[in-house]
């Protein structure tokens, strides 16, 4: 009998020891696993933070260009404030991605705006992110920087059209906004930057913002002359009145943008403007010699028409005391009267060989053309633009376009209504 309960003692014993070994195995491997898992919430964790600090690391790095882009701005509007004198006209220089053109443009502006600064304070509104251009513009101190960044998608409306289009659209209207309902200004000069300007260009400006403010039937004032080409001018004095949107250089009111903008298209919003609908029977004012050169063969529009229409071009180099000028003439009840007087004076050509014959008659011309296509005709033989839109030959004035032709006589084409709208009796 008690060797009996030794055994069982002995047993359980046994049973304690080998029960406390796999507890101890148990907790041990528990242990480990709970040891292995901390490890891996620890490594998590520290991803975790890393990543939370490159985070906040980025946002600060976005605090601070934002904070330098506005700094700039303040800076730039602030020097406008200190020089206690009303600006006549903002002038923007649209950027993008060519910080060699850049440089030209700022460079030809700088040569004649550095003594007029504070009535055309200069600005660079970059769309996008290229480094080399946002250095180039942060480079000058004597303008103020904004860029726009927007990374919302494009959806082209038609398929295969240039996202491009589309980008340049929403940069103006973007600028357009910032400088007219931030800035305040009442007006802006739009210029792009593959330009550079003439002498005179802000003496040029400064008497025309004095026509916008008092003939309201003016839309805009442009220094381009889509027929500006060297064998087509002659007169730095003379300008007229279109009904044609010339664009490449040009000057708008905060009053007009105010229509304008809410209703800015998606894309090709020059040719926009250059809708009945849009310009309402306003007009726009262009130089017979042009106070802007586009120098851009490689943009967006891929060189389209450069060797033939914008190399060709004819830069102003003469000074004009524009304020010694009366250009009572060009305002609206004035300048159909004046236009009509100098259409009504050219002598008549008719048949074959006009281009010969405008070139051997003395004095000023007209030819009558019956269409688009017969104008087109024509236009091609003097070698100006064929170019419509929405009805309107480039730099027409009621259907006539008018240029010189490699003398100082003047060429009318006359459209086939053209002679009634200037209350003209046919001769």
């Amino acid at each position: 009998m008690a060797r009996n309960c030794f055994d069982i003692r002995v047993l359980l014993l046994a049973a304690a020891v080998a029960f406390i070994y796999i507890q101890v195995e148990s907790e041990n491997r528990c242990t480990s696993e709970m040891r292995l898992l901390i490890d891996q919430i620890s490594m998590q964790q520290g991803k975790i933070v890393a990543l939370e600090d490159e985070r906040k690391r980025q946002d600060e790095e976005c605090r601070q260009l934002r904070a330098l882009v506005q700094d700039l701005e303040k800076k730039g509007v602030k020097r406008l404030i200190d020089n206690l004198q009303v600006p006549i006209a903002a002038v923007v220089v649209m950027a993008c991605s060519r910080p060699d053109y850049l440089e030209r443009t700022i460079e030809s502006i700088l040569k004649y705006q550095s003594s007029v600064a504070p009535k055309f304070p200069l600005f660079v509104s970059q769309d996008g992110a290229n480094e080399m251009v946002r250095s180039k513009a942060l480079s000058y101190n004597q303008l103020t920087y904004m860029q726009h960044l927007d990374f919302e998608p494009i959806h082209t409306e038609r398929p295969g059209e240039l996202i491009a289009y589309y980008k340049i659209a929403r940069h103006y209207k973007w600028a357009l906004d910032a400088l007219f309902y931030k800035h305040n200004f009442t007006r802006v000069i739009i210029l792009e930057d593959d330009m550079e300007i003439a002498p005179d260009f802000f003496d040029y400006f400064e008497v025309a913002a004095s026509l916008l403010d008092r003939d309201k039937t003016i839309m805009a004032v442009s220094s381009w002359n889509d027929n500006g080409q060297k064998q087509f001018v002659y007169d730095s004095k003379i300008l007229y009145r279109s009904d044609f949107f010339p664009g490449l250089g040009w000057m708008l009111t905060k009053s007009t943008w105010d229509h304008l903008s809410p209703k800015w298209p998606k894309a090709y919003w020059d040719d926009w403007l250059r809708l009945k609908e849009n310009h309402q029977g306003r007009q726009f004012i262009r130089p017979e010699v042009c106070r802007t050169y586009n120098f851009g063969e490689h943009g967006s529009s891929m060189g389209q028409f450069f060797k033939q229409y914008l190399e060709p071009i004819k830069l102003n180099d003469v000074q004009v005391d524009w304020k010694s000028m009366d250009l009572s003439y060009l305002m609206e009840d004035n300048y159909i009267r004046h236009f009509a007087n100098m259409v009504s004076n050219a002598k008549p050509v008719h048949g074959a060989d006009i281009v010969l014959k405008a070139y051997n008659i003395d004095g000023d011309v007209r030819i009558t053309y019956n269409d688009q296509a017969h104008f087109e005709m024509i236009a091609r033989q003097f070698g100006i633009f064929e170019e419509w839109k929405d009805g309107i030959p480039r730099t027409a004035y009621k259907g006539v376009v008018v240029f010189r032709y490699q003398t100082t006589r003047r060429v009318f084409l006359v459209g086939p209504d053209s002679l009634k709208q200037l209350g003209i009796q046919h001769t």
